[in-house]
């Protein structure tokens, strides 16, 4: 029986795990931190539950497919939870919207902010999903090292080229007129850390991807999906070891033989499967890692209040007022924006699992450049005033007589929690051609027998992207 180490239990070493234990492989865990799911993590403080990363998932038949493979059903460990709305979406103007995915509401939105933008909503939506048609025969489903299949060759004659190649921004920009739907969709490629002014138009497959198939929360919190896949490693005998950080992955005649561990201890293997930064990697090989262009990080709040806010959405967004220069603050002069957009998502307006009695959980967060290092109290309590000066210019009650717990996370704490350079959610970023499509390989083109997984690595950030990145890498190893 083959030994498979995998460096990292985030929830793409989570997912290798188990497909390559129902493979007959023998696996060992090895997570630097006390618990696992990397940044689908929780905490808990005087009865509020919060997740600490993801707050919805999309693509739920991805979730529902590694349960499978690790021979269980996804309904038996967890309740999904569709959101209805999407969000709520707040300008710096006073203009707000609901965004839902009920067509018909939908539309009478967009007529009432655009008449012309009806059919720009319904043709963006077509070219979202002839992207996503391409691409789940080929990117989502194959490394870009690989030689493509029949299949894979018939799907990219299919690639809208018209619309389909060039920057994001400008092909929302040319299918809505009104700005406030122009801002609207230009938010998307942040949910792979990236700037709508610089990443290519093929994310555009991303909002189509939620508003087709729907968002979804997760009753008692998305950590309950990390915590499932636990319970299912070690009910298949997958050895599971927390606090157990990897310092070396050791090589003999250009292939991976074991990993060596903060403590000396060491662990042969027949193969490694790297489930962290792909940056890292060189490091733990004992070079130099390569300067490379990083995603965004974000400044996040956990905020528990000890009174109920039936007026607030689950998730709302306040948006800046000048988008183009938020992004510039963050990628171009790397600091955190003087006005930033806000995401506020109360998880326990439909789950009240969350909270002990009264009260809500509040995530909050706001994009933040990668420099991790830079980040002292004094940086810290900028960033806090201007989230909370943007949520008081977007009619966001008042809470701070009603704080009973809270909890900061910037991107300093983000690197050293989770071993990401710069506190980059995402790794690189996915500006231009080459970021977004040639991410680091599945399978390393230096090293024999080591591989990856993750949000670092192909096919990129995102809750089911990083399981199907697990799919692909166990692929290539069986």
């Amino acid at each position: 029986m083959k030994h498979v180490v995998v460096i990292g239990g985030g929830l793409g070493g989570l997912a290798a795990a188990l497909r390559l234990r129902a493979r007959g492989f023998a696996v060992t865990v090895f997570e630097a931190g006390a618990t696992f799911g990397g940044k689908m993590n929780r905490w808990c403080s005087k009865g509020f539950t919060f997740d600490t990363g993801p707050s919805l998932i999309t693509m739920p038949w991805v979730f529902e497919d590694l349960f499978r493979a690790a021979g269980s059903r996804m309904e038996d460990h967890v309740q999904l939870l569709p959101l209805h709305p999407l969000s709520e979406y707040v300008y710096d103007d006073g203009t707000r919207f609901t965004y839902t995915s009920e067509l018909p509401a939908w539309l009478r939105t967009v007529k009432q902010l655009e008449p012309r933008d009806v059919s720009g909503f319904l043709r963006f939506q077509q070219l979202g999903a002839q992207l996503f048609e391409v691409s789940k025969r080929t990117f989502l489903k194959c490394s870009p090292a690989e030689r493509p299949g029949l299949e894979a060759l018939s799907a990219l004659r299919h690639m809208p080229l018209r619309y389909g190649w060039g920057n994001y921004h400008n092909t929302v920009a040319k299918h809505f007129r009104s700005p406030y739907l122009q801002q609207l969709y230009d938010r998307y490629p942040t949910y792979v850390g990236s700037s709508p002014f610089e990443a290519p138009a093929t994310l555009a497959l991303i909002p189509y991807l939620e508003y087709a198939f729907g968002g979804y929360a997760v009753r008692g919190g998305l950590y309950t999906i990390a915590d499932s896949l636990v319970q299912l490693c070690h009910r298949n005998g997958v050895t599971m070891c927390v606090n157990s950080p990897v310092v070396r992955i050791e090589t003999n005649k250009g292939a991976a033989t074991g990993v060596v561990l903060a403590d000396g201890r060491r662990s042969s293997a027949d193969i490694v499967v790297m489930n962290g930064d792909s940056l890292r990697i060189p490091q733990l090989l004992g070079s130099v890692a390569n300067k490379d262009a990083r995603s965004m990080s974000g400044f996040v709040m956990l905020i528990g209040i000890d009174r109920s806010l039936p007026q607030i959405a689950q998730h709302t967004i306040f948006f800046s007022a000048d988008y183009r220069q938020e992004f510039s603050d963050i990628f171009h002069r790397q600091q955190f924006p003087a006005d930033p957009t806000v995401y506020v998502n109360a998880a326990s307006r439909a789950d009240r699992h969350l909270v002990p009695g009264e009260g809500e959980t509040l995530f909050i967060m706001a994009n933040a450049p990668a420099i991790g290092a830079s980040w002292d109290a004094e940086q810290t309590a900028i960033a806090r005033a201007r989230v909370l000066q943007r949520l008081k210019r977007g009619g966001f009650p008042e809470i701070t007589s009603a704080t009973v717990v809270e909890d900061t996370w910037t991107p300093q704490r983000i690197e050293e929690r989770y071993l990401m350079p710069g506190g980059a959610i995402y790794g690189s970023d996915s500006h231009g051609w080459k970021n977004a499509f040639f991410r680091p390989r599945n399978q390393d083109s230096a090293v024999r027998n080591l591989y990856r997984v993750g949000g670092s690595t192909h096919p990129g950030g995102g809750t089911p992207t990083v399981l199907l990145s697990a799919e692909i890498t166990c692929r290539l190893i069986r």
